[in-house]
């Protein structure tokens, strides 16, 4: 097979779409990107917009962004050191998706309230540690972060794609003792206030599972946890599995972990199990809503 046949052809699924993620993730504009490797910013626009470019100038993007060839390609799996890169992938992966089945802790972003997001860049801000040697560039990404957030909650009410969504009882409780905070114990935060948000995130859960919206699920899970977040995204006969460190929750990380995007059939076929055992032990329904209101909301009363 000759290159530009190879590039056509892995081009046809996201190669596009991963050259965005990893631009912004570098806070790149696409014309700094085409100043870098020399070429035009149309280029740079065409080949976003899914127009294979060569296999030499796709080296030359991956050296331009600083990832290796194969990562660019998708070649196996995409590793991903960079929340705005992540996160927008997830979005690009949403838009495709006719099934989603995610765990995040405390709860999917896509599930929460207008509310959230009105105290989301907050909590993004003071999860950034003063001192930290990256800080300019986390706060940077903070607006960035939003924009694509915000253009994922959109299109998923747009689109409601089939949706199962796992929430772990214990992340709900500490969620809702410690308030929606990015740090411990914030300086200057009306506590009070902030857990008032979580109780708020919790009581739409709540909602959730007695008013069972068409194409969405939500199970709660009273038992054991995997340590990481984990989404799977079903687009016709493909499937791809995703594994974050970056977190929007109480104690947000934005700024250190890797995330990997796979489409490997072992990996699918191993969080596919996972994901069906998890399903099959949560609580449904009035179930799970009875479960969170006495267990948890009423604890606190």
């Amino acid at each position: 097979m000759r290159h530009n046949d190879m590039t056509a052809e892995i081009a046809g699924e996201d190669i596009g779409q991963r050259i965005k993620a990893f631009r912004m993730g570098k806070g790149m504009s696409p014309e700094e990107l085409a100043e870098r490797i020399g070429v035009s910013r149309a280029a740079i626009y065409r080949y976003e917009s899914g127009h294979p470019p060569k296999l030499d100038t796709l080296g030359k993007i991956a050296d331009g962004l600083n990832v290796t060839l194969p990562n660019l390609l998708g070649v196996g799996v995409e590793y991903i050191g960079s929340a705005v890169s992540f996160f927008e992938r997830m979005r690009q992966l949403e838009e495709q998706a006719d099934q989603i089945s995610m765990l995040f802790d405390p709860v999917s972003y896509l599930l929460t309230t207008d509310r959230f997001d009105e105290i989301l860049p907050t909590i993004l801000t003071e999860s950034i540690p003063e001192d930290a040697s990256d800080r300019a560039t986390a706060l940077r990404d903070v607006d960035a972060l939003m924009k694509i957030l915000k253009q994922r909650k959109k299109s998923f009410r747009e689109r409601t794609p089939n949706t199962v969504s796992l929430v772990c009882a214990a992340e709900l409780s500490q969620f809702l003792r410690t308030g929606f905070v990015g740090t411990f114990e914030p300086s200057r935060a009306d506590l009070e206030f902030r857990r008032e948000i979580a109780r708020n995130e919790i009581k739409n859960i709540v909602r959730l599972l007695r008013d069972q919206p068409i194409g969405t699920q939500v199970g709660v899970i009273v038992d054991s946890m995997p340590g990481a977040t984990f989404q799977l995204f079903k687009q016709g006969t493909e499937t791809r599995v995703v594994v974050s460190p970056f977190r929007l929750g109480t104690f947000a990380n934005i700024r250190l972990g890797v995330a990997t995007v796979s489409a490997a059939p072992e990996a699918i076929e191993l969080y596919s199990e996972m994901t069906n055992r998890l399903w099959r032990r949560s609580l449904k329904g009035e179930e799970g809503a009875d479960y969170i209101e006495r267990e948890i909301l009423g604890c606190s009363l």
